[in-house]
């Protein structure tokens, strides 16, 4: 996994803000070296060679029981003895390093176990039955996990298989990854002799995929080293550019940043809030990205100031000191302890400016919250073991374990689909670009988690997998939206399947479609239902932009003008009675009436939009009731999504209710939408609502509402 090294001698990329932090010595390749050829110590005594190990571990864990790390290290010093990397160094130094990286982080002794042991299998002797047998299923699982796939046997399909064998492995366990982003950040840290084609391959994955993960798993620490790394590897003209700049800002006269610093605990010593206020340095890829958003860069913006506090509310209490005695910079306030972001990061971010215009950029967080920060998914320490007893009450119990997050499980879903290496390769990498999540709510309460600018079909394959095929459309926030919406943080989403079992996708909603599940699913549905090559039109063939009209037989007796409008009484003897088309009020409707040409009187719906016409253009209003008789025609409109037997399925349960069709008009399917039209005669008004909820019953039907068509104008 890592003979490839290099000499650490060899000059490489040097990350100035990595360095600074305290806590994080670089391992000395030397001294191992020598402990190493010297052989493990006597048995019950720690080796010199772990002594850095140990210390890091004991700063996290100081009555940890080091006995399993004892022998992980005889072992893998026994089986590595003789082998070493590309640098000449021993090769037991590279374990030593990425335990010594992970144990910095507060790792847990069985994760320090496995990474000590975690070459063993794929280049020595030692199996994985030895492992298990030695120090338990739980160290064997992570060894496993992290062991790569043989060239021998998949060839140029190893390396993406051995990711989707370890991304399958870090489902059911993230401390996986852990030990794969501190083994690769040590490759790259000591990648300087390799040939330069092979330095930009490595870095290339590394930006690709594993910089993803770190991101994702919350391991800061370890994400924006492999970041500088990789810059200087595959952008070595910016990033000497940018370490020009870092050099000269270390080199200039003064430090607003450091004055700011100390105004800052002045201000929160004021207010008898206990905290700690350092300096962080921004590391090469934050200057770089600083520097090409805003041109020439301030003294104030190579670092940033950081707050440690002990308690949630008192970062609260920091943020409004620093406002009230400094100007806030509005735009850059974030809340990320009230809306943490989906890989554990919580913090309070502002900057604020001072009157000679120096600005500071002020992240604010408790101390566990920067534990978390920096070491992510590492800081969780063992999360599948059992919590203690005071462990549930302990304000170190923020936060919910994310030991299975949303992103990992859509991954794992879609990884099974993909069809060849290839295309789980290219797939990978273009899910892990996708580096923000929102999450939308079910309307049963439950939570979707999917990345920024999802939309509808990306939810419906997140929630139903394959049944997403039969999806027809969606509310969004209670509003109908067609399945090409997008979807926004705190939206509600509502799926509306059909009954179909023989719909499925079209090729447009790859269009709509972000996430690689929905893509995938879609895709494989479309091989196996290919369309069949359209007919040729006959000649007679009415014209595509002409509305098709049903006009079913009429049931029960026949039904003219003025038996429909018989049960609305005028005040005007002898005048003829017609319900208003654009409205078609029934009882108990308000109504209201007008005299027009020809002798005869409109009834209306007191609200309709033509009464206030009629009386712009003088038209006197008649007086009107509702007699005695029940029956009445009313025109009902059904929206609903276009599948096959629909409007047959509309028709009996209309018919059903005992109304009888007078006419039914449908018009030409837009963006899968159909709008049905039906003017129906009911024996009693008192069934509409019940009519309503039939038709709205019929699956595919999102709506049901009385028509309201634009009046003409008077005549």
């Amino acid at each position: 996994m890592s003979a490839e090294a290099t000499n650490p001698a060899t000059p490489g990329p040097v990350t100035p803000g990595v360095q600074r932090r305290r806590g994080r010595a670089r391992l000395d390749l030397r001294r191992l070296g020598r402990a190493a050829l010297l052989g493990p110590a006597a048995r019950d005594r720690l080796p010199d060679a772990i002594g850095h190990v140990v210390e890091a571990h004991r700063a996290h864990y100081p009555d940890a029981d080091l006995e399993p790390l004892r022998r992980a290290y005889v072992l893998a010093e026994s089986s590595h003895r003789g082998q070493t990397r590309k640098s000449g160094e021993p090769y037991i130094t590279h374990p030593l390093a990425v335990t010594l990286i992970l144990a910095q982080l507060g790792a847990e002794i069985t994760t320090l176990t496995a990474s000590l042991l975690h070459d063993t299998v794929e280049d020595t002797d030692v199996t994985l039955d030895q492992v298990r047998a030695e120090f338990g299923e739980d160290v064997c699982y992570l060894v496993d996990g992290v062991t790569k796939l043989e060239k021998v046997d998949y060839g140029a399909a190893a390396e993406p298989e051995t990711f989707r064998k370890m991304l399958v492995a870090t489902g059911n366990d993230v401390r996986v990854m852990s030990i794969k982003l501190a083994d690769r950040l040590h490759n790259m840290r000591t990648l300087g002799v390799m040939r330069p084609e092979k330095q930009a391959r490595i870095a290339k994955v590394t930006r690709d995929v594993l910089i993803p993960l770190a991101e994702r798993l919350g391991v800061q620490a370890l994400k924006t080293e492999l970041e500088d790394l990789v810059f200087a590897i595959l952008h070595p003209q910016e990033y000497a550019e940018v370490q020009a700049l870092i050099t000269a800002n270390a080199e200039s006269e003064g430090d607003p940043l450091g004055d700011i610093a100390g105004e800052v605990r002045g201000v929160l010593r004021e207010a008898g809030i206990a905290a700690e206020v350092l300096i962080r340095p921004r590391h090469f890829v934050s200057v770089h990205r600083v520097h090409r958003k805003r041109g020439e860069l301030r003294a104030s913006d190579y670092g940033r100031l950081l707050v440690l506090v002990n308690e949630d509310a008192d970062c609260y209490g920091v943020l409004g000191e620093l406002h009230t005695c400094f100007t806030p910079v509005v735009s850059e306030f974030k809340d990320f302890i009230a809306v943490p972001k989906f890989n554990l990061y919580q913090s309070l971010h502002t900057a604020v400016a001072r009157p000679d215009g120096e600005v500071a950029e002020v992240l604010i967080r408790t101390h566990q919250m920067h534990q978390v920060a920096e070491a992510g998914v590492v800081a969780l320490r063992n999360p599948y073991a059992p919590p203690s007893e005071d462990a549930s009450d302990s304000a170190d119990d923020e936060r919910v374990d994310p030991t299975r997050p949303g992103w990992l499980s859509r991954l794992l879903d879609w990884q099974q689909a993909a069809p060849d290496p290839d295309t789980f390769w290219s797939t990978l990498r273009e899910d892990l670009a996708q580096d923000r999540e929102i999450a939308v709510f079910r309307p049963d309460g439950g939570t979707l988690g999917l990345p920024a600018g999802a939309s509808c079909v990306d939810a419906a394959y997140a929630q139903y997998g394959e049944d997403a095929h039969a999806c027809i459309g969606a509310r969004v926030n209670g509003r109908l939206a067609t399945l090409s919406t997008i979807l926004r943080d705190g939206d509600t989403v509502q799926l509306l399947m059909g009954q179909d079992a023989a719909s499925g996708p079209s090729s447009e909603w790859l269009d709509h479609a972000r996430t690689p599940g929905a893509r995938i699913a879609i895709r494989r549905w479309l091989t196996t239902h290919p369309a069949p090559a359209p007919a040729p039109a006959p000649s007679a063939q009415r014209p595509p932009q002409q509305a098709p009209t049903a006009t079913p037989r009429p049931e029960g007796p026949d039904t003219g003008a003025r038996s429909a409008a018989a049960n609305a009484v005028v005040d005007r003897e002898g005048a003829s009675v017609r319900l208003a088309g654009c409205c078609t009020p029934v009882p108990p409707d308000a109504i209201t009436a007008f005299a027009v040409r020809g002798g005869a009187v409109t009834v209306h719906r007191a609200g309709c939009p033509a009464v206030e016409r009629m009386k712009d253009v003088g038209r006197a209003e008649v007086g009107v009731r509702w007699g005695d008789t029940a029956e009445c025609r009313v025109t009902l409109t059904a929206e609903s999504f276009g599948r096959a037997h629909l409007l047959a399925d509309l028709t009996e349960a209309i018919a059903l209710e005992g109304v009888a069709i007078i006419s039914a008009t449908v018009e030409p399917p837009t963006q899968q939408r159909v709008r049905h039209t039906y003017t129906l005669q009911l024996p009693d008004a008192a069934h509409l609502p019940g009519l309503m909820r039939a038709m709205r019953a019929v699956p595919g039907v999102y709506d049901v509402s009385r028509a309201q068509h634009p009046a003409a104008a008077a005549p």
